[in-house]
């Protein structure tokens, strides 16, 4: 082996281990003060490092805040992709409710991590392009899901006594992220239905915050059997057969 390629390698690993090191700091930072009191000289303090050497890693907190949500929003899409995928031999609907419950499993191992990406705006922060690709996975995959429903005739129109087709305005922003949302080997979703779909998803992320952040305290506690009967409900609004 050649010793030079051999050290890069040695130095490449301390690397990725310092910060994968310096990333967990943070997360614990995180479970005590929330992402407005992150500070990278707190993080380079509780792991004997001077700022200045932290600074060379993640140049401001912001940056360090982007690590932490890119990190997120991945965990989060590979938990949802691979519950998608155990059911990929199964009905539309039941790949629906396995990525729903997938989603809050996530979030109530991770509450902190859901916090970050699905709470309130950390002041002062803006996300940049680099975030873009991450957060996409979750809503892409379920639009995955739909689209494989409609190409095997498992979505409806109007589901049951659902709402009415969508007009004026609504309707020319839902034809305009169905086609952006459409692939070349499968059929794009039908407008009304991918409304029907952001309504459910809104839903969705609603509940699991009320019970990440104690809403549901003292009434539907544990939250287990309220969840899953939305999902059900959920599932049958989006118009999944």
């Amino acid at each position: 082996m050649n010793p030079v390629h051999a050290g890069h390698t040695a130095r490449e690993r301390a690397r990725a281990e310092l910060l994968r090191e310096i990333k967990e700091e943070a997360r614990r930072q995180l479970a005590e003060a929330g992402a407005d009191g992150l500070s990278l000289r707190a993080v380079a303090r509780s792991l004997g490092m001077v700022s200045s050497a932290l600074y060379r890693y993640y140049p401001s907190r912001d940056d360090l805040l982007t690590a932490l949500i890119i990190d997120a929003y991945n965990a989060l899409g590979d938990a949802l992709e691979a519950a998608a995928a155990s059911r990929s031999a199964a009905s539309a609907s039941g790949r629906w409710a396995a990525v729903c419950h997938a989603v809050r499993a996530w979030a109530l191992a991770s509450p902190h991590e859901y916090a970050l990406i699905y709470g309130s705006p950390v002041p002062g922060y803006r996300a940049p392009e680099a975030t873009i690709g991450p957060a996409s996975r979750m809503p892409l995959a379920f639009a995955g899901i739909l689209r494989d429903a409609v190409a095997a005739g498992e979505l409806a129109v109007v589901p049951g006594d659902g709402p009415p087709l969508i007009e004026g305005t609504l309707a020319k922003q839902a034809t305009a992220l169905a086609a952006a949302l459409s692939a070349a080997d499968a059929p794009e979703v039908p407008p009304d239905a991918l409304v029907r779909a952001v309504i459910a998803w809104t839903q969705l992320f609603g509940m699991i915050s009320f019970e990440l952040f104690g809403q549901f305290v003292g009434t539907f506690e544990p939250t287990d059997g309220l969840f899953a009967h939305a999902v059900t409900q959920l599932t049958a609004f989006v118009g999944l057969r």
